[in-house]
């Protein structure tokens, strides 16, 4: 048998809410979650897999309507490998260059306190 856990196990796993495992399900961005016999949710080690991506990728600022095509692009099988390849790099590039962007704000605040580190010396 298939270790399961409960929406409460699986959120405090994943480090988020019950409301949002709800949404990724609802959202079209998780199979539908098998239930038990009360009809509670049991995730298994693939749906956490799942959300793990679905965390990381919005943690890059990949757009929730982004991660559903590119779901529903994994749902069509090998056929759409190229597809998600596609969409993967270009949404790469995209973190690079804020990345980049990031950086230089970085540098400029690093200026900042070093220059007020000297006038409060």
């Amino acid at each position: 048998m298939i270790a399961t856990l409960s929406i409460a196990e699986a959120a405090r796993d994943r480090r988020l809410s019950p409301h949002t495992l709800r949404y990724y399900e609802r959202a079209g961005l998780l199979d539908a979650v098998p239930r038990d016999g009360g009809g509670r949710r049991r995730y298994t080690e693939a749906d956490l897999d799942r959300v793990l991506f679905l965390q990381r990728m919005r943690r890059t600022g990949m757009p929730i309507r982004v991660l559903r095509e590119y779901v529903a692009l994994v749902r069509q099988g090998d056929s759409s490998a190229r597809r998600r390849l596609e969409m993967l790099e270009n949404h790469r590039a995209e973190v690079l260059l804020r990345l980049a962007e990031l950086q230089d704000a970085l540098t400029a605040l690093d200026y900042k306190i070093s220059r007020y580190r000297e006038e409060t010396a």
